[in-house]
């Protein structure tokens, strides 16, 4: 996790607020390639002849028919950054994503609510879709290629935008409030939430993830973190854990203790059924 490594390298003598995280300049490079598609509001013949392909006439952004040739065209940039899951990719659509916060859609049927996330879901290999400010992390099975999910990721982002349709179905369902500090907030509570929010989160959503936090236990002084996006099931995602956000913490917060990761149901079958196997 690029974005929380570099929080490893910051001195943890001031007290100030870190500056917005910036890309590295050793020899970890993030490639980001830019992808041009085109739209076509008049019928042509699609090019990915499956039914369940987000060109085809069953697309759920059916309003527009995509194609080679032919029609009004409109056109779209998209861009994709690498993360240090491998099996997460960001893709930047050049427009807003979220307004405030962000959203993880850990299965199909979190997604029921958000008419891209679930238009993604009907891809088949991909398993994880998580919202930043701009940009939008899928995730995809050990067995599915990139080179044959990143066309038709790449045609329901583009489809998802043409149709006009809101994010949330449900306006209410939108960003993390987390890290808001409540009135009943214990001091070092507020303190870890400020933490958590100006320091870590940003360089994590650098990475194409996000924390949640899940709670502060004072008896044993350890606090609870959800990953999410690229960071949930990302290889160096429970060494970072400790090595960045659990050493901030401690040394900004002396009555923390510990970090702990706490796993969403879904994960949590997951890593039980690896264990098994």
């Amino acid at each position: 996790m690029r974005g929380l490594r570099r929080l490893l390298g910051r001195s943890l003598s001031s007290h100030t607020r870190c500056q917005p995280p910036r890309h590295c300049n050793g020899t970890q490079f993030i490639s980001r390639r830019t992808y041009f598609l085109s739209a076509y509001s008049a019928p042509t013949t699609s090019y990915l002849a499956h039914n369940n392909s987000p060109f085809s006439d069953a697309s759920p952004f059916n309003s527009l028919k995509w194609g080679l040739l032919g029609g009004q065209k409109r056109s779209m940039f998209i861009q994709t950054q690498s993360t240090p899951n491998p099996a997460s990719l960001m893709f930047y659509p050049g427009k807003p994503v979220m307004e405030v916060g962000s959203a993880d859609f850990p299965n199909a049927r979190s997604a029921m609510n958000s008419p891209l996330a679930k238009a993604l879901y009907g891809i088949d290999g991909v398993t994880r879709v998580f919202y930043g400010s701009d940009f939008v992390t899928v995730t995809k099975s050990e067995d599915t290629s990139w080179d044959l999910l990143k066309p038709e990721i790449f045609a329901a982002i583009m489809d998802f935008y043409s149709s006009g349709q809101p994010l949330f179905l449900d306006e209410k369902a939108a960003s993390a409030m987390d890290t808001a500090i409540q009135e009943d907030d214990s001091e070092i509570v507020a303190m870890i939430k400020e933490l958590l929010e100006t320091r870590i989160r940003p360089a994590v959503q650098d990475d194409g993830g996000d924390i949640e936090y899940r709670g502060f236990d004072p008896e044993t002084g350890t606090v609870k973190l959800r990953m999410q996006g690229a960071c949930s099931g990302c290889p160096s995602s429970s060494v970072t854990l400790k090595s960045g956000i659990e050493n901030m913490l401690m040394h900004y917060v002396p009555e923390v203790k510990s970090v702990e990761e706490e796993l969403d149901p879904d994960d949590e079958n997951a890593a039980l059924a690896g264990q098994m196997e």
